[in-house]
């Protein structure tokens, strides 16, 4: 097998997808070859971002790694370099709205005024200094939380990823024979060391679902020294936040909290999946229902950025 296939490991796992519906938890297994920025954005309506919950499901796996010194997840997601059990699992957030989730180019969100100095920015990009593109804020959180014997959640555990770039990476499941072309394909960089920006083209088409497989940096939990037992793993796509520093808040939920995306339901925005962790060590083929192989060689030296694939 390859990282371009979903692995069938039977195991026992129980789905709580507040985001999924029967109609919309199948990805199909290709995208189309089409040029960059092949059709309009489709800004009539509203975007609804939810967590493909089946494929949470599918493809968590254990292993045992490795993390060297220098590497991204490192310095960016705080993990001390060494040997560690890692919990890696794909993500992958279709758009089932009425419209593109659009944003467009970073650099109009990062520097307006194009002068090189980002202090009027609108604060939904960062520059990642590792990755070296642009990452969007608050798109979305992982957590591990323990399930306690009388069935309430314990503290959870934030994952090493700490940055995004909204892309159309996989067509989801969709009427369309074929699907209708992507649009979003370019993170963008912003003008550094005298060399010019590179224009950007974030979001994600209706229709089509970004999606991170579980090689990429930052695509796990640290569990070396956890109990063995019931777990619960939680994605919430566009997740609520209180305003920090002078953070934006673009957009409010019913309930008064801020969102840095405009959706029309906020409450589907949950995948979630029970798993069962065990004592001891994972191997280099991993356990749980996406292993069976190793990783490739160079899994630390992989990034999130366009050029990511999918796990199909």
């Amino acid at each position: 097998m390859t990282w371009t296939s979903r692995w069938g490991f039977a195991t026992a796992v129980t789905l709580l997808a507040a985001c999924a519906v029967s109609d919309t938890t199948a990805v199909k297994s290709t995208a189309p070859g089409r040029p960059l920025f092949s059709h309009d954005p489709d800004n009539t309506g509203t975007p609804d971002l939810i967590v493909d919950a089946a494929m949470l499901g599918s493809s968590w796996v254990m292993y045992d790694e490795t993390i060297p010194v220098g590497s991204c997840v490192a310095i960016e997601g705080e993990v001390t370099p060494g040997d560690h059990r890692l919990l890696r699992f794909s993500v992958s957030t279709p758009n089932i709205g009425s419209a593109d989730m659009y944003i467009g180019d970073p650099n109009t969100h990062f520097d307006p005024n194009g002068d090189g100095d980002p202090s009027d920015s609108d604060g939904l990009f960062e520059y990642a200094t590792c990755h070296r593109h642009f990452h969007f804020r608050n798109y979305a959180t992982y957590q591990l939380y323990p399930i306690l014997p009388d069935g309430s959640l314990g503290p959870p555990m934030r994952s090493a990823k700490r940055g995004f770039c909204m892309l159309d990476i996989t067509p989801f499941k969709s009427d369309e024979t074929p699907p209708k072309a992507w649009n979003y394909r370019a993170c963008g960089l912003p003008a550094r060391d005298g060399n010019p920006a590179i224009p950007g083209n974030q979001g994600i088409s209706t229709g089509w679902a970004d999606e991170y497989v579980k090689a990429l940096a930052g695509q796990f939990f640290v569990v070396d020294d956890i109990p063995e037992g019931p777990y619960l793993i939680r994605i919430v796509v566009n997740p609520p936040f209180v305003p920090k520093g002078g953070e934006p808040c673009p957009h409010t939920d019913s309930q008064g909290s801020c969102h840095m995306l405009p959706e029309s339901d906020y409450v589907n925005n949950v995948g979630e999946v029970r798993i069962f962790i065990p004592a001891g060590r994972a191997g280099k083929k991993g356990w749980g229902p996406g292993g069976g192989q190793e990783l490739p060689a160079d899994v630390y030296s992989l990034t999130d950025d366009e050029k990511r694939g999918t796990s199909k």
